[in-house]
């Protein structure tokens, strides 16, 4: 009689198979957790396989026990469901590493960013397909979890993790999150379990239920629409802004606010051109520049203004190519629609051009007033109306128009239910 056989075995680190899974999360369940720490061990714990090789030949033995076990001997499913409450273990706070390295983190120091530019970083992994890990890191430095994720969007010096982000931002309501934003889970009595963050990317209804996700999560970095806040533990996460953000919140830098149009326009020769050029470049606007960017106001930046101007459906004087208030907040806060490539067709054409304010005025009545109330009911915004809309303007044309403008995540004056030519053209796009 053969005496049994036993061997290790150790589920592996990226494995996404049933049993690996299981091993995983039960080895991380029964980790020490720490008060506001985390735990040191990274591996899953070993388990013991019987293999019986009594009768049978050793290799389908071998097969047998990696099968019992719940670890797949075959190529990895790739039309498998993507598992919408993943884990979410985490590695370490530490240094950037490999290619992206630049020395240990000091202490916490604020890089300048836009929310155009935290975006852009999330998107290049989600493009990337950048595989889930706690231990490993990315061509950029930054590890692949997580909060790994969000170091790398944020543009942070370091691998933060989920105990540490939050020094880093501005604790914010959630009815203010903005893209670039994060909303952070921390569980301080056991980080391993349920601790998470994601990236704001936007709502995608006007009730604000859900948004716009982008997180680093098993298998791999993804996209993808998320209940406000997360699938689990919602009421626990927390909504912050970057700290260095320069993008027109709270405190951030000076050169967010517009500095006026005597800043742009011939002869203007300043660093707010400068700033100017580059949002545009970040924007779609690359082809317009034969140099860098840079102080001095030239044909290059009229031309290249004006492409995002008429990208956002503006014509006649919106459309000059001089920056005013609203070209200028869409461009340090990431909004609006970017410069479409050179052969594209231009600008997306609008149902019909924008009329002008004055039509949309208590008392007004007038064809584009049910023009405009017939394309709120269209798009699920007609909840006001008590009859079907009509010429004659109303409290419930403007009431709808607000919970249009609001689902686009704006607020304040850009919310108060009058639409002007964004509304426009995003309401008939």
């Amino acid at each position: 009689m053969t005496v049994p056989v036993f061997e290790e075995y150790e589920p592996a680190v990226d494995c996404t198979c049933a049993g690996c899974a299981a091993q995983r999360r039960t080895a991380a369940r029964a980790l020490p957790a720490r008060q506001g720490g985390y735990p040191a061990a990274h591996g899953a714990r070993r388990a013991l396989v019987l293999v019986t090789a009594a009768g049978v030949v050793l290799s389908s033995g071998a097969a047998d026990a990696a099968t019992a076990a719940g670890h797949a001997t075959g190529p990895a499913r790739t039309d498998a469901q993507t598992d919408p409450e993943p884990a979410t273990p985490q590695g370490e706070k530490g240094p950037l590493k490999g290619a992206g390295a630049s020395g240990p983190p000091s202490a916490p120091t604020l890089r300048a960013t836009t929310r155009a530019d935290i975006i852009n970083r999330a998107k290049v992994w989600v493009s990337a397909q950048v595989p889930y890990s706690m231990e490993k890191y990315w061509s950029d430095g930054y590890r692949q979890d997580c909060s790994g994720f969000v170091s790398m969007a944020w543009n942070l010096g370091g691998n933060e993790w989920t105990g540490s982000l939050g020094q880093y931002g501005t604790r914010i309501s959630r009815e203010d999150l903005q893209p670039g934003d994060i909303l952070l889970f921390h569980n301080p009595a056991d980080p391993n379990k349920g601790s998470h963050v994601t990236i704001f990317g936007g709502w995608t209804d006007y009730r604000h239920s859900h948004y716009t996700a982008y997180e680093q999560a098993r298998p791999r970095t993804r996209k993808q629409a998320t209940p406000m806040a997360y699938w689990n533990n919602s009421d626990r996460y927390v909504a912050y802004r970057y700290r260095g953000l320069t993008g027109g919140a709270a405190g951030s830098a000076s050169s967010t606010a517009f500095p006026g149009a005597g800043k742009f326009g011939p002869g203007a020769d300043n660093k707010y051109v400068t700033q100017l050029g580059k949002l545009l470049v970040a924007r779609g606007g690359k082809r317009f520049y034969t140099e860098g960017p840079g102080p001095h106001w030239g044909e290059t930046d009229r031309r290249a203004t004006q492409a995002f101007q008429l990208a956002q459906g503006w014509r006649g004087k919106e459309a000059d190519g001089i920056p005013g208030p609203q070209t200028w907040r869409h461009l340090v806060t990431g909004t609006g629609r970017g410069i479409p490539a050179a052969g594209a067709g231009g600008s997306p054409n609008t149902a019909t051009a924008f009329p002008g304010r004055g039509y949309f005025k208590p008392g007004r009545s007038n064809g584009h007033v049910a023009r405009l109330g017939t394309q709120l009911v269209k798009r699920g915004f007609g909840r006001h109306y008590l009859s079907g809309p009509g010429p004659r303007w109303t409290e419930a044309d403007r009431r709808n128009v607000e919970a249009f403008q609001r689902s686009l995540g704006w607020r304040g004056s850009a919310a108060d239910g009058y639409p002007g030519p964004d509304t426009w053209r995003r309401l008939f796009a």
